[in-house]
């Protein structure tokens, strides 16, 4: 039985202040129900992305501002911060972590800049909603193999399709250049790569 994950509920104080912010980053806004004074439900979507936020009056137990290391994933993380920060999410600078494998909780490890060898999964920029409720980017290019099922191949929004195509010419252009001919099957070629890149399995060569 597949276990999609959904939605992620956020506590916040003021739900007019976070439905402001939110939106401000350009996040759809999906819902805003009130059944009376003492329950609101608003739900936000970050773009490109299959699950949603939740906040509101009466929808969360735990104290605003307790969400931490919530994540959302881009491919271009210098990009991101630029987005952010015309948004006036206030991101922090661009980080990888002293050892390599996932950020440490809070601050620790973190070295100022990119992942030096710019590997997939490796680079991460942090911000904060105005209840202090923290939130993790995390570049990713290239999914690890078995992360993504190889029957499937689908793209969130056409931003992503539009990146796929772009690494997909990319490849294929190095390809013509070791064949040293035309490929008139480039359509064929560049639909091997996207879904192999999708589901990390071994490129065309």
């Amino acid at each position: 039985m597949d276990m999609k994950l959904e939605v992620v509920v956020v506590p916040v104080t003021d739900v007019d202040r976070a439905k402001d912010f939110y939106t401000a980053l350009g996040w759809r806004l999906d819902a805003d129900v009130a059944t009376g004074e003492d329950f609101r439900v608003v739900q936000t979507t970050p773009p490109g992305s299959p699950a949603s936020v939740i906040f509101g009056t009466s929808v969360s137990s735990q104290p605003p501002g307790s969400a931490q290391g919530l994540h959302l994933i881009v491919d271009d993380i210098s990009a991101a911060h630029d987005e952010l920060k015309r948004r006036g999410a206030e991101p922090g600078d661009v980080f990888h972590d002293a050892g390599g494998v996932f950020h440490h909780a809070g601050t620790d490890a973190r070295v100022p800049g990119p992942d030096p060898r710019r590997s997939s999964y490796g680079s991460f920029l942090s911000f904060n909603d105005p209840d202090g409720n923290g939130w993790v980017l995390q570049e990713i290019t290239t999914r690890l193999p078995g992360r993504v099922d190889p029957a499937t191949t689908a793209f969130a929004s056409a931003s992503d399709l539009a990146s796929a195509l772009r690494r997909a010419a990319a490849a294929h252009g190095e390809h013509e250049s070791r064949t040293g001919e035309e490929d008139p099957d480039w359509p064929d070629w560049y639909a091997r790569y996207m879904v192999s890149e999708q589901a990390g399995t071994e490129p065309p060569t």
